[in-house]
């Protein structure tokens, strides 16, 4: 492995302009285009977290709007910083930032107590977004306990871990009563049949861009057939403008602050897998500073969230399956993706019209991403020696075990503590702290055999 990325690093992974591929400007329009359909892919997931707890806090309609866009203005902003990367922040690599699912129990525990409430749930989430900068650099230190087994595991748990979430998506959605009927596999299918045709027979800027191409025709479908819903667009205004603490003065708990430092936790770890995994796929090793800058992002992005009444954020990692799919390695793109974000967060009718897509025609796209998140892990311990050390076998096999309990057995933690609710239920934190011990435990923190050279960085 150290082999394959020093070659890599000394070809500079460029062109023939001597630009690295995650450096490269495309043309505005490309890049609109591009940008749009990370947003696409993303939108979903970034919306459901303020839809979960607005409505567990009991919030009227209108408020749990101004959160939808407030999230999506904070998701911008976070997305801007950590791909164009400025002096301490940002790993400079085509990253989506979005709110993060492991926070959501806790943060509906502490808006439904009565003692402590929303205006909690955000202080807890600033007190979050600063720890996480102070331990950034520690975090990146560890960067020696992922090697290519560790690394080539997490990122395949990664991948089948949201597998979970396209076949969801793909079935109407998992909340949906009629989840699972024809129509809406139908339907998946065949945006997942244009998007494979575009792969195939497509070329150039087109085939780039078949995600959005398969999301586009399979909405238009689905309009025909009735079953996009754009009723109430009316009643969207045109400009909101996302004023920081509009729920009040924040208040900090002890304890609540505790919970959510604990939650980036497990947050850190999951954005590690990520970035290495977008490391690989950019052909721009992740190295301890690129890292550090990386893990500060979050929690910076973290602190805005909190000041513009939104949650923790982090890394989202579907938009890594999307640059997989598109081999569009550009941190520019998901910049642009950032600036229609924070367009959506204050043109709210924008906003609607892009939460009109339905949910079974994102699983369509949703089962070519993230197989082909799974599929770069694959190709990660490919590099590994499974012939001559027989331990990665057992390294690789009772990680993805562990890791796919939460995955296949939902209710298997459920006598467990609830405070360690975010632990448990991560699969990809699960799998990723078995392979970093039992890496540990059967070959060493790094043996000679698979020592990989990161290569320092931008600093």
């Amino acid at each position: 492995m150290a082999q394959v990325i020093e070659t890599r690093t000394a070809a500079g992974g460029r062109d023939g302009t001597g630009v690295h591929p995650a450096d490269a400007w495309l043309p505005l329009p490309n890049l609109f285009l591009l940008g749009l359909q990370h947003v696409l892919v993303l939108y979903a997931g970034a919306v459901a977290v303020p839809l979960i707890v607005g409505g567990a806090a009991g919030l009227s309609k209108g408020d749990i709007a101004f959160l939808i866009n407030a999230d999506l203005f904070a998701c911008g902003v976070a997305t801007l910083i950590q791909s164009i990367g400025f002096p301490g922040f940002g790993i400079r690599l085509p990253v989506m930032m979005g709110v993060t699912f492991a926070a959501v129990s806790p943060m509906i525990a502490m808006a439904t107590n009565p003692d402590l409430g929303l205006l909690s749930v955000f202080g807890a989430v600033i007190v979050a977004g600063v720890f996480t900068m102070l331990i950034a650099p520690f975090v990146g230190r560890l960067l020696p306990l992922f090697p290519p087994v560790v690394t080539g595991t997490i990122i395949a748990i990664i991948g089948i871990t949201l597998m979970g979430v396209g076949i969801g998506w793909a079935g109407g959605g998992a909340t949906n009563p009629e989840f699972g009927h024809p129509r809406f596999i139908g339907m998946a299918l065949f945006v997942l049949l244009v998007i494979l045709a575009i792969i195939r027979f497509g070329s150039g800027f087109l085939r780039n861009i078949s995600v959005l191409t398969g999301l586009v025709v399979g909405t238009a479908v689905a309009a025909l057939l009735g079953g996009v819903d754009v009723g109430g667009i009316e009643t969207r205004p045109w400009l909101a403008v996302v004023m920081p603490f509009h729920f009040g003065v924040p208040r900090f708990d002890v304890v609540a602050g505790l919970t959510m430092c604990i939650v980036m936790l497990v947050v850190m770890i999951e954005s590690t897998g990520m970035f290495l995994a977008l490391g690989e796929i950019c052909e721009r090793p992740v190295d301890q500073k690129a890292l550090t800058r990386g893990l500060r992002t979050d929690g910076l992005g973290t602190l805005i969230g909190g000041v513009f009444n939104t949650f923790p954020y982090t890394s989202f990692s579907q938009n890594v399956g999307l640059v997989q799919v598109t081999g569009v390695r550009t941190r520019w793109v998901t910049a642009m993706g950032g600036l229609i974000l924070i367009a959506l967060g204050l043109v709210p009718k924008l906003a609607f019209v892009v939460a009109s897509v339905p949910q079974y025609v994102l699983g369509g796209a949703g089962l070519v991403m993230f197989g082909m998140v799974a599929a770069t892990g694959i190709k990660i311990l490919g590099s590994v020696d499974f012939k001559h050390n027989r331990d990665n076998l057992f390294i690789v096999a009772v990680s993805v075990s562990i890791g796919l309990i939460p995955v296949m057995a939902k209710t298997f933690f459920d006598y467990m503590p609830k405070v360690l609710g975010p632990l448990l239920h991560s699969g990809i934190l699960l799998g990723s702290v078995a392979a970093v011990l039992l890496n540990v435990f059967l070959n060493g923190p790094t043996p000679s055999d698979q020592k990989v050279h990161w290569e320092s960085g931008e600093g």
